[in-house]
């Protein structure tokens, strides 16, 4: 059986914020769901080639033929991205770009539940992006957006090795000239305790409007 609640992530960081964030709601939808890591799979950005036009079918040659067909048979998607550079990430990019291919003459992704997951450092820049994935996911693939969570993240230089002394330090640039890498800890989702409860409900949700349709 496929899964009915697809979770994809663009963050390439080992079980990082966002990973275990569209997990949550994968878990919390009680539906049999799957997770998928795009760094562990080759999606390449669209090529604007237009060989989709005919039967929605994307011709790269790649892996996200067989990942679209996992998104075609789910109830609903979760996306989970990053915002590096006050930018949505390029793992996550590459994947929205390539909805493309399923936009043409027939709809496949009308009607089909999606929330998004967003992790940054950057409130304004976050707010924007969101705003970007909304109306993708709303006007263009015409899905239904059940919710946007934002999560803290953590600044890339508090953990690199060179936070304190690198002249482009982000530390320095974000948190003040005297800031110092030993004075701020990692930032975990499991401490958010607004954003994890919302995506305990919005999981809940989704879950409760599958089962519902199941039952109609």
């Amino acid at each position: 059986m496929s899964a009915e609640v697809l979770g994809i992530s663009g963050s390439p960081i080992k079980n990082s914020n966002t990973d275990r964030l569209v997990e949550v709601i994968l878990n919390a939808s009680s539906l049999k769901s799957e997770f998928v890591k795009l760094s562990r799979i080759n999606v390449r950005p669209c090529f604007a080639c237009k060989q989709c036009v005919p039967d929605n079918i994307c011709k790269v040659k790649d892996d996200f033929q067989a990942l679209a067909e996992k998104i075609k048979t789910a109830r609903a998607l979760v996306i989970g991205g990053y915002s590096p550079y006050g930018q949505i990430d390029g793992f996550t990019k590459s994947l929205l770009e390539r909805f493309w291919s399923f936009r043409h003459r027939t709809n496949l992704l009308k009607g089909k539940l999606c929330a998004t997951v967003l992790t940054g450092v950057d409130p304004r820049a976050m707010d924007a992006i969101n705003r970007s994935l909304a109306a993708e996911i709303r006007d263009y693939e015409n899905m239904e957006l059940v919710g946007q969570l934002s999560v803290q993240g953590n600044v890339p230089c508090l953990y690199c090795g060179e936070g304190d002394t690198c002249e482009m330090s982000g530390v320095k640039m974000m948190l003040g000239p005297d800031a110092k890498t030993a004075d701020f800890g990692y930032t975990r989702v499991e401490d958010q305790e607004d954003v994890w409860k919302e995506a305990m409900r919005i999981g809940g949700l989704i879950g409760e409007r599958i089962k519902a349709d199941h039952h109609g």
